[in-house]
């Protein structure tokens, strides 16, 4: 049977992911917080196979060293109400939780902790790998859309100070909205800097000026 061409195409992604999956996830520099048991055992040796350099130990350091690109670290209830300062809820790298019960104390726990995927014991082979690649895109995903929030959110400020400028100059100056605009537009390109800078200076100089006038 011929295949459609999406079908080829979906055909020709999938026979590229794994090998991009696999360069990305080698020599990844991991830390293993379990205690050493055959769990903990499976998993080092799972993540040696794949290719990353793993340091294990417990309890969880308090804090981590600028060296480690993922964490796995076992979540138990005598320890769910441990907090390291890397624990939070927008971590710096990718953390995956590995929990033994699925209790409400536990996940919990997991989530505040900041963990982007989970990974169930008694630890299988087949679990480690789509749980590395599930934490790294989870975290990378996560923190795009921060980055972008961040943007949106400056973007919306300088907006909102532009407005501000043009409503002072409408009210100070006699100016129609548009003529408002022309003017603090002309004065930054005449000046060559961003637009919001002269909105910010007139807002700053209107606030000065009417502080002295009380």
């Amino acid at each position: 049977m011929n295949k459609t061409g999406v079908e080829r195409g979906v055909a020709g992604r999938m026979q590229h992911s794994t090998p991009d999956l696999l360069r990305n996830l080698r020599n990844l520099r991991v830390m293993v917080f379990h205690p050493k048991d055959s769990d903990s055992e499976l998993l080092v040796q799972q993540l040696q196979r794949i290719g990353c350099q793993v340091i294990t130990m417990w309890p969880p350091l308090p804090e981590l060293p600028d060296t480690v690109d993922l964490i796995f670290c076992a979540v138990l209830p005598d320890h769910a109400a441990v907090k390291c300062t890397w624990m939070i809820e927008q971590p710096l790298i990718p953390f995956i939780a590995i929990i033994s019960y699925e209790n409400p104390t536990v996940v919990d726990a997991a989530l505040r902790m900041g963990a982007r995927a989970v990974l169930a014991t008694p630890i299988r082979p087949t679990g480690i790998l789509s749980s590395l690649a599930m934490a790294k895109n989870v975290h990378a995903e996560v923190r795009d859309l921060r980055r972008r929030v961040a943007r949106l959110e400056q973007k919306l400020l300088a907006v909102n100070q532009i407005n501000e400028a043009k409503a002072i100059l409408v009210r100070t100056r006699n100016m129609s909205d548009s003529e408002a605009y022309r003017a603090i537009r002309e004065q930054a390109m005449s000046k060559r800097v961003p637009i919001e800078e002269i909105a910010c200076a007139i807002v700053h100089a209107n606030e000065v000026l009417s502080r002295s006038d009380t």
